[in-house]
């Protein structure tokens, strides 16, 4: 029987078993930067598990104040060796991995911050927001980037971009999401510059993937995370209308993006008025390139996320009723691949499990134990 899910899919040159992504998740096991050695087991893992790609959680590049978090993993210097080791590990175990490179810029919510101070296109960060209500006033809360300083960043990322390749990754992808570093150019709340990469918000994330197109070659896959969304204001938005998305991804495009990786809370919402079509729907509609759709798949709803009370437990638990809607939207070509956090880092196994029919031998995700190297 024909099951979306687990359809081959070549991009370029990037040919994957099925559908099925591994979203990037921070797992905060690398003091100083080094990964520890259990991540390599852990990738290993989803990889024999059958997940089709997978990308790793933020990797800081090499920019000194480029790290989220004190134990971000680093993608420069002493770190990539052990990220050679955990590439020969996926590819030993069949699997296809990309790391995602990251620059936190004035991102406030790591456990354990870097001493460094931040910086940003303006200076302006936003203090946390509850689920679903908009930030308040942006505070002054770094510094803002000088030219010199957007020089330097881009060439950290290409630098990185040209390590992955040599190092073995089946392709990259660029963190443009959740409030980090080019999201805050992205964003017109936190990007107020009077200069050109304030009249063209786009420019900044453009000239990095053109810099890692440059320094990878014009073969090598580059994805780039999007998502309207940050992580301390889920109401936020990079665009209000189609227009609007267009002409913001548009040079992104044009730079030499393969794959958009959309980060969505919830896979199954529109993203405009007028229309079904979720964020992945719309980019691949504006764009004509492939999409990855995400956002709580494999899961049961929670009260806690869904804001509405009593709905199902509170804990978040195996489920699976929707992906018959996965299946039908792949099928209609809306988007073209899923990617699963939670779910996966639960069960290793789950799209092997899956593809098998196994489901009553899902492990469910539980914080306790699954936020872990395990």
């Amino acid at each position: 029987m024909h099951d979306p899910l687990m359809a081959p899919i070549t991009i370029g040159t990037l040919s994957l078993p099925n559908r099925i992504v591994m979203a990037p998740m921070g797992q905060g096991r690398a003091p100083g930067g080094l990964p520890s050695e259990a991540y390599a087991g852990f990738y290993r893992r989803r990889a024999e598990g059958e997940i089709g790609l997978i990308v790793t959680g933020a990797t800081a590049v090499g920019h000194e104040r480029s790290a989220f978090d004190d134990d971000e993993p680093h993608f420069h210097g002493a770190p990539l060796d052990s990220w050679a080791q955990i590439v020969r590990g996926v590819h030993e175990a069949g699997g296809r991995i990309v790391p995602q490179l990251a620059h936190a810029g004035l991102q406030g919510l790591a456990m354990n911050p870097p001493k460094v101070p931040g910086i940003g296109p303006s200076g302006i960060w936003l203090p946390g927001a509850q689920v679903g209500v908009e930030a308040g006033p942006g505070r002054e809360d770094g510094e803002a980037m000088t030219l010199a300083d957007v020089d330097a960043v881009v060439a950290a990322f290409a630098r990185a971009a040209a390590d992955a390749k040599r190092l073995g990754f089946d392709g990259i992808e660029i963190h443009a999401a959740h409030g980090f570093l080019i999201d805050q150019f992205l964003w017109a709340r936190t990007n107020r510059r009077s200069d050109v990469y304030g009249q063209e918000r786009s420019r900044f994330a453009a000239e990095i993937v053109a810099a890692c197109r440059a320094a990878a070659g014009p073969d090598f896959p580059i994805l780039l995370r999007l998502s309207q969304f940050k992580m301390t204001d889920y109401a936020a938005r990079l665009a209000d209308t189609p227009a609007e998305l267009e002409r913001l991804i548009a040079p992104l495009v044009e730079a030499g993006v393969d794959l958009f990786d959309c980060s969505q809370r919830r896979f199954f919402r529109p993203e405009f008025d007028g229309s079904p079509l979720n964020l992945a729907g719309w980019i691949k509609a504006l764009t004509g390139k492939p999409t990855i759709a995400g956002g709580g798949i494999g899961l049961a709803k929670t009260s806690l996320e869904y804001g509405e009370a009593n709905i199902y437990a509170t804990r978040a638990t195996v489920a699976l009723d929707h992906l018959d809607a996965v299946r039908e939207r792949l099928d209609r070509g809306e988007f073209d691949l899923v990617s699963l956090g939670r779910a996966i880092l639960g069960d290793a196994a789950w799209a092997r499990k899956v593809r098998l029919g196994q489901i009553d031998q899902l492990e469910p995700f539980e914080p306790a134990v699954s936020l872990g190297l395990n």
